[in-house]
């Protein structure tokens, strides 16, 4: 589930933009718009509004990332990995519908995906083609944190802007400027600890139900889940794994409970709507905090009055949308953290609103945490649900 510089462009001649321009015939593509040549003031302005809140510096770095601003509109490159589950081709519709948005539309000349499957040759592949076809930046969801150095050697050298996001990149230095956009994977965990133990009754005894073994996501997570819990010395903590699945966690958090009896709380890292099944299953309903699939909020929505006290926050498909905007103001000369760390989205069983925070006519599937409004990214279900994932 879980993924950032620029120099200025070479000039070009005509002859050379055609070949380059022929050689990307090959890759599977979506134009999605053709804008203004200029930007409207009124653009301008919302973006620098929305910008100090969004772009906050993370990583425990302040540098940023700043070229001489380009004319609009830009061509984008999305190299993307694979498109296997759910949260993958929700991230891609949500790119889409943003760039669909007024504000954004005039901006980009010419939006390309190309979706490569788990092969880290055919992404650096795909990124070199975008290179040679000249386009102005590249967003990648990277399928490895080490092998695109060269690459992005090649994209630096060609004055090509490159936004990673959701898997990160290894940062050495030597690969040229580079942004990278996520969220704090670790101040997830700490803020469904600390809600936690904001909520239960008691603080005796709590199940963490863990996702991909080795994983750094589910390593940070759980550091700072682990953090918060300090508040509140001498608590028990039985850990099981759910590999962020369904039918896994469901089946973990059973087998717990039949062990255990029951517990003050839980957390999960996600599988959230087979964990929380797992409770009502067994008539064991505690405060529990997981990720932002709709599903879970549907379940918390519909079983709060009787105890299931929940708190979802997660990794959002929007951050796609995220990397557009910085890869945007990047062109246009604004100065962006080499590593972003955008808000979480976070919704509990207090602050759940159908058709706002959780939506009941659609899958479970979808992830309700899909939009940024701090960043000046409100897209409704519709705009997203609306785009093809091709």
């Amino acid at each position: 589930m879980l993924d950032r510089h620029p120099v200025p462009h070479a000039n070009r001649s005509d002859s050379r933009t055609t070949a380059r321009r022929r050689l990307q015939a090959g890759l599977s593509a979506a134009v999605l718009a053709t804008g203004l040549l200029t930007l409207a003031p009124g653009i301008a302005r919302a973006q620098d509004a929305s910008d100090a809140q969004c772009f906050r510096p993370g990583g425990g770095t302040t540098a940023t990332v700043q070229i001489p601003a380009k004319k609009a509109p830009y061509r984008i490159a999305f190299a993307n990995g694979f498109i296997g589950n759910a949260w993958r081709v929700q991230m891609l519709q949500t790119l889409k519908a943003y760039a669909e948005q007024p504000a954004v539309k005039p901006l980009i000349k010419e939006l390309r995906i190309v979706s490569v499957g788990t092969d880290v040759s055919a992404q650096i592949a795909a990124m070199d083609n975008f290179i040679s076809a000249g386009f102005d930046a590249i967003l990648i969801d990277a399928n490895s944190p080490t092998a695109f150095k060269p690459v992005m050697r090649r994209a630096k050298q060609a004055g090509v802007v490159v936004v990673s996001f959701d898997n990160t990149l290894d940062r050495t230095g030597k690969e040229g400027p580079l942004v990278q956009v996520n969220q704090d994977q670790t101040e997830m965990g700490r803020k469904m600890g600390d809600w936690l133990l904001s909520t239960m009754k008691n603080k005796n005894h709590v199940l963490e139900v863990r996702g991909v073994p080795g994983n750094s996501v589910d390593r940070d997570r759980h550091d700072g889940f682990r953090d918060a819990l300090k508040a509140a010395p001498g608590i028990q903590v039985t850990e099981v794994v759910g590999n962020w699945d369904d039918g896994t966690g469901q089946k973990a958090v059973a087998d717990a409970l039949a062990v255990n009896g029951s517990f003050d709380g839980v957390y999960t890292q996600g599988g959230s709507v087979g964990v929380t099944r797992a409770l009502l299953d067994a008539h064991k309903l505690v405060p529990i905090g997981g990720e932002g699939e709709n599903g879970y909020r549907k379940l918390i929505a519909a079983n709060a009055k009787d105890g299931l006290l929940g708190d979802s926050a997660g990794q959002s498909p929007a951050l796609s949308a995220v990397a557009l905007k910085a890869a945007l103001a990047v062109l246009q000369g604004h100065a962006v953290p080499e590593e972003v760390r955008v808000p979480i989205p976070e919704a509990n069983y207090k602050t759940l609103v159908a058709g706002t925070n959780y939506f009941p006519e659609l899958s479970d599937t979808f992830f309700a945490a899909h939009d940024f409004p701090a960043c000046g990214i409100t897209l409704s279900a519709a705009d997203i649900t609306g785009q093809s994932a091709k």
